[in-house]
């Protein structure tokens, strides 16, 4: 990343899910705009923004272990993000080379923060209750690959879930227009965007607070206009998918018909102790729904093992209920007891040791599904987004539609015989899959002639 700088160089370090990457971006953006030079290596400036995670114990940990090494390098530091919103104070007095904190509503300011910072003033701009949501003319500087974009629509949660502190740290749900949020994909397919992924923390719900009723099928069919290849969307709550919401996925042509939703259990008894009661006569019906309207879906989800109070029978309903459903994706976490959610103080902990067996139960049992679901793809011709490319060996490394970013499987391709060159990063091309294994598939990328041909195989 380069910029013709005015002012000093500001490096930034990035930990978290990729809303905190597009707050990053933002603070890149402006610091940039306002003539300082800024750098993803921390080695190029004695200022380095850290914009922290603070979802669960692991990537507290984390932050403070790259805050502490920092500090130990002699850098000043500005801490931005989720563990700036929780802790606040705390930080400043436990980390002295801690200039300033800016929290999770605040990212826009970072610009009067380090001016202040620069004059000598110690800085904490954490509102205590965050109500910013940004929009298309807030500067922003891209720090990933320039063929994945993620788009915010909208920021924070209006729901308690007994497990997650995200209302805590992110305030309520605020929506962004629908007009803001096309404009921005607009802005993002001048920039060469292949992939445009919609972020929020339930993305289903998008509107409701804006509009008084979600908002999703209407923004699907808006963003159809936009000219990008595909149009991903994560975080599906589960009652969020009307049969409007379906209807966009299937007749909006770059709405990919990937579904995010993060389930976390299957026994009600669970889903009453983690506040998600209504949740517990939704999945089966809902899944069912969703497979016959949308027969080529690929779909991911999320579950908790060893929330308090799961029993050996609660687990086995989980269990059958992963191995009847057959998900594409699936992510497993034990529980994490955090500091100022309801779970924390929940009585009948389930011992560590066994929700870590409980999750490679649940792992080993659907590896052979998603085996199982990658090998039907063996002999399609699927477009693929190159994202690596290995000059030497010509082998390139890309996604086809059914693998999101980061948390899904890759395909592995090599050249066509049939005069075709390696592809260069961030295009789009056919591939005919020749293999699949658990988590990636393999394949070859194909010419006319050879697409020909995989169109008649595949009638």
């Amino acid at each position: 990343m380069t910029s013709t700088p005015t002012k000093p160089t500001v490096a930034f370090a990035h930990l978290g899910c990729e809303k905190n990457r597009v707050d990053t971006e933002h603070m890149v953006g402006l610091l940039a705009e306002a003539g300082y030079g800024v750098s993803t290596d921390e080695r190029d400036a004695a200022v380095v923004v850290v914009n922290t995670c603070s979802f669960i114990q692991d990537a507290r940990e984390e932050s403070v272990r790259t805050l502490v090494g920092l500090a130990e390098q002699g850098k000043e530091l500005i801490i931005a993000g989720c563990l700036a919103q929780h802790f606040q104070e705390e930080l400043l007095e436990s980390i002295p080379e801690a200039k300033a904190i800016v929290g999770t509503g605040d990212y826009q300011h970072i610009v009067d923060v380090l001016q202040r910072v620069e004059a000598g003033e110690r800085v904490n701009q954490v509102s205590a209750i965050p109500t910013f949501v940004g929009d298309e003319h807030l500067p922003r500087q891209r720090t990933t690959d320039q063929a994945v974009a993620f788009l915010k629509v909208a920021e924070g949660c209006d729901y308690r879930c007994a497990f997650c502190i995200i209302p805590k740290l992110r305030g309520g749900q605020r929506s962004r227009p629908i007009e803001s949020i096309v404009a921005e994909a607009h802005q993002l397919a001048e920039q060469g965007a292949q992939e445009l992924i919609l972020i929020s923390q339930i993305t289903t719900n998008y509107g409701l607070d804006l509009y008084g009723k979600p908002k999703l099928a209407e923004l699907l069919r808006a963003l159809g206009e936009v000219e990008i290849p595909w149009i991903r969307v994560h975080y599906a709550y589960p009652t969020g998918l009307t049969p409007d919401v379906l209807a966009a996925y299937r007749e909006v042509p770059n709405v990919v018909p990937y579904l995010d939703l993060p389930l976390q259990h299957s026994h009600p008894e669970v889903l009453r102790g983690m506040n998600r009661p209504w949740q517990a006569d939704v999945n089966d019906r809902l899944l069912d729904q969703i497979r016959e309207q949308l027969p080529d879906a690929v779909l991911r989800t999320t579950l908790i093992v060893g929330f308090p109070g799961e029993t050996e029978e609660h687990f086995q309903h989980l269990m059958g209920f992963l191995e009847r459903q057959r998900f594409d994706h699936v992510g497993v976490f034990t529980f994490s007891p955090e500091d100022g959610t309801a779970a924390a103080d929940l009585p009948d902990r389930v011992d560590p040791e066994v929700a870590q067996a409980r999750k490679d139960a649940l792992m080993a049992l659907q590896q052979p599904i998603s085996a199982e679901c990658n090998s039907r793809w063996v002999g399609r011709t699927v477009d693929v987004l190159i994202e690596q490319h290995n000059p030497q060996t010509g082998e390139m490394i890309g996604r086809c539609a059914r693998f999101a970013p980061e948390v899904d499987g890759e395909v592995r391709i090599q050249p066509g015989a049939d005069g075709q060159q390696a592809a260069p990063p961030g295009s789009l091309v056919p591939v005919e899959i020749t293999g699949a294994d658990i988590y990636d598939l393999s394949g070859r990328i194909i010419g006319a002639r050879a697409m020909v041909a995989a169109a008649r195989r595949q009638g």
